[in-house]
């Protein structure tokens, strides 16, 4: 399956495009090829795409005042990646975006995503629903963070990711679930003893 399927099929839950309507997206996409641990986006920098994973995977991440890093999200093949605030409102954002391995993406930049609003106006509603989900993630991320232990939020990272539990480094995990490295180590040696 090609890029260009994958991202089609991606789509096709929540917009039907005829086959003119899906040339046009495609010729507006930008493949390219992001080697490992090169950071794509940097806190500071104007987000100018909306990022598609065809093959490997992405990471979003900041860094707290202390200098303790944050892991927000993982891209995975088939998922899309960007920082929402500044690509919506073209200012500094405070993510970074960095590709965990090799991989494969397509970038829509913002002013191509604006001429297919213009040409094809069904993909409003497919980014709104995007933008949806990306809200609806946020808030139940945060809610999780408040109201769930780590060994739930242990456990349902592995059900939202279950592709990444494998090659993931493990400080990544633990920073995306809020814990230190060592306390996740421990608490993952006890999960696995009670398997």
């Amino acid at each position: 399956m090609t890029g260009a399927d994958l991202i089609l099929e991606n789509i096709a839950p929540f917009i039907s495009l005829e086959k003119g309507e899906k040339d046009l997206f495609v010729s507006l996409l930008k493949p390219d090829t992001i080697p490992r641990k090169k950071i794509i986006l940097q806190t500071g920098d104007i987000c100018r795409y909306s990022t598609f994973v065809t093959q490997g995977c992405l990471r979003g991440y900041t860094y707290d005042k202390n200098g303790m890093e944050h892991v927000l999200n993982f891209a995975p093949k088939g998922w899309w990646i960007a920082d929402m605030y500044s690509l919506i409102s073209q200012k500094a954002g405070t993510l970074n975006i960095e590709a965990l391995e090799e991989t494969e993406v397509l970038k829509l930049s913002k002013s191509n995503q604006e001429l297919l609003y213009k040409e094809i106006p069904k993909f409003e509603r497919f980014f709104r629903i995007i933008i949806e989900k990306s809200l609806v993630a946020s808030q139940e991320r945060v809610l999780d963070n408040l109201s769930l232990t780590a060994e739930e939020r242990y456990t349902k990272f592995c059900s939202k990711y279950p592709s990444l539990t494998e090659y993931v480094p493990l400080k990544q995990v633990a920073s995306y679930i809020g814990v230190t490295p060592e306390f996740f180590s421990k608490m993952r040696s006890n999960l696995l003893k009670k398997k």
